[in-house]
């Protein structure tokens, strides 16, 4: 367990294992222990680097607002406070899947390949009018409730019933310690809502982004999406079929991790190892190649 600071901002990372690089970055409101299944499986084989985003696990406050470009500036940013240069397959659960997929279009020669796992999906994304007022609601919001001490109170039953309705096979499995540690802060909650509140943000964002900047030639891409039985039929007909159309449009290969629910890291971490291991990764090249100047 480390800190790197960027941005001003101190980071919590782990890294795990040798070889080529990994980096794991978890869903909405999420931190690095819920990858705990998932490393002991790639760590033979992989670097595996695991981080959370400001205000999240024990990352330090964020200090802006969630952007689509900034998260994905923060996937080589983190690398390169932690020395590691080099292609890394970026594996991006839920709304991290923009992050990572955007990570890939700008920083094309830091990518080795991309794992989206059950990742968000918006076709049609649509600007939301009045951001400065949603901000501004948003900020008090957050303010309000952790005056009222709402994340010491609730914030971990919150996370506990959150990770008991995204999976199909059990509850929550970090110890309650960390859970506690975790999420009864008032930084987890703002962090929360302003990762909601710009999450239509960042879709527009992602949409533009494709027609601006292509991916790497010849890039492998995995689209592994979770088919949870307790949805009625025809939706999950339709979420595969549309996380299926991601993976064409990608150029990608499409799986099927069933039965899973969302949190699919929990529910089946052998199907997300082995989506990582079938990647092809480069060999590493020399410090600092094809990284594009990060501003700190």
């Amino acid at each position: 367990m480390a800190f790197v600071r960027i941005d001003g901002v101190a980071h919590h990372v782990l890294v795990d294992g040798t070889g080529p690089l990994c980096v794991l970055s978890p869903g909405l409101g999420m931190c690095w222990f819920d990858w705990d299944p998932v490393v002991p499986l790639l760590s033979p084989h992989r670097t595996v680097v695991r981080f959370d985003r400001p205000g999240l696990g024990l990352s330090g406050h964020a200090r802006a607002w969630p952007t689509l470009t900034g998260e994905a500036r923060r996937i080589p940013a983190v690398l390169q406070a932690l020395g590691l240069d080099g292609p890394a397959t970026v594996v991006g659960h839920s709304l991290a899947g923009f992050h990572a997929e955007a990570f890939a279009r700008l920083f094309p020669t830091r990518a080795a390949g991309l794992v989206l796992v059950d990742s968000s999906l918006e076709e049609e994304p649509r600007p939301r009018r009045a951001r400065a007022v949603r901000d501004t609601a948003t900020r008090a919001c957050g303010t309000l409730a952790s005056a009222a001490g709402l994340p010491r109170a609730a914030g971990p039953l919150v996370r506990r019933a959150a990770v008991r309705a995204g999976r199909v096979g059990g509850g929550e499995p970090a110890p309650w310690a960390l859970v506690r540690r975790a999420y009864s802060t008032s930084r987890w909650l703002h962090a929360v809502l302003a990762e909601n509140a710009t999450y239509a943000d960042q879709a527009v964002a992602l949409a533009a982004l494709r027609t601006d900047a292509g991916l790497p030639t010849g890039l492998p891409v995995t689209v592994l999406a979770a088919d949870d039985p307790r949805r009625p039929a025809h939706r999950r007909h339709d979420w595969l079929a549309r996380q299926r159309e991601l993976a064409e449009s990608l150029g990608g290969t499409f799986r099927v991790s069933a039965p899973a629910g969302h949190l699919v890291m929990l529910d089946r971490p052998r199907d997300v190892a082995d989506a990582v291991l079938h990647t092809r990764a480069p060999a590493p090249r020399g410090r600092g190649a094809g990284a594009r100047p990060l501003s700190r």
